[in-house]
């Protein structure tokens, strides 16, 4: 393990939660220890639930492209050229006019510009993980590639330098934490992600992959290295690292190259 520098390779955020992501060089903390512009925005339904991949397949098709220094937003639909451009504040009517008519129900767009709208409100920290796990997950199926895993999981923080599933050393049992940094950012990592129905599908079209959910699970049973905290393994549809971070950590920024260690 002395030969393993692990370091920040790619960042994610996905300005409207369950759209497609933005790459980024550099990355800022907020209060609550989440992402600037991550999931800032949501769609919701007239019963203020969320309109996303759990709830809706039909999302998967929207494709977004977004301008954040111009705050707009570039929409169309899976197979089609027909694009239409919103701002993000002064055609939020129109913007939402179109999304209604898409999913066939009225919706609203919220945003929370200080924590955003994480999957997880109790570790509401960016998730992680490394590029040899995508590797390996999509080895594990025929017809998928690496950037199609990337796009289901849809983690912020992509670490390379590492084998496959090295994140899983940066949790351990229930009601503890493993310290770790991110360049001069202090995270504590909490807990293999628990995943859902989002997974199985297609990134682009929604479209379920045969048998994703049960080769996952047994692949990933057959892959758990050696010194992982099986007790956080009640079922093996985890991957991906939750996190937290203390409100010390506010403003400060993960880069592209950061280095990540281990505290002691």
């Amino acid at each position: 393990m002395t030969d393993i520098i692990p370091y920040v390779s790619k960042l994610f955020i996905y300005p409207i939660k369950s759209l497609d992501k933005i790459s980024l060089e550099t990355v800022t903390i907020l209060k609550s220890g989440a992402l600037k512009d991550d999931r800032r925005l949501a769609i919701f339904d007239s019963s203020g639930k969320f309109v996303n991949g759990k709830r809706n397949h039909k999302i998967h098709s929207i494709r977004s492209h977004f301008n954040l220094e111009d705050k707009t937003i570039s929409l169309s639909i899976q197979g089609t050229n027909d694009t239409n451009i919103f701002h993000l504040e002064q055609d939020l009517e129109a913007l939402t006019n179109w999304l209604s008519k898409y999913f066939g129900f009225p919706v609203t767009i919220k945003q929370n510009p200080e924590s955003g709208f994480p999957d997880d409100t109790l570790s509401p920290g960016p998730t992680i993980i490394s590029t040899a796990t995508l590797e390996a997950i999509a080895s594990w199926y025929q017809d998928l590639t690496v950037e199609e895993i990337r796009s289901r999981f849809r983690a912020n923080i992509e670490i390379s330098g590492v084998p496959a599933f090295w994140e899983d050393r940066l949790f351990t049992v229930a009601g503890k934490t493993i310290n770790f940094q991110i360049g001069n950012v202090q995270f504590r990592g909490i807990n293999p992600c628990q995943r859902c129905i989002v997974v199985t599908r297609d990134s682009q079209t929604g479209e379920p992959t045969q048998n994703f959910q049960q080769t996952f699970i047994n692949q990933r049973r057959k892959t758990l290295p050696e010194w992982v905290d099986k007790s956080r393994f009640n079922h093996f549809y985890k991957l991906a690292l939750n996190t937290r971070l203390p409100v010390t950590e506010v403003g400060k920024k993960i880069n592209l190259g950061d280095q990540l260690k281990i505290k002691p």
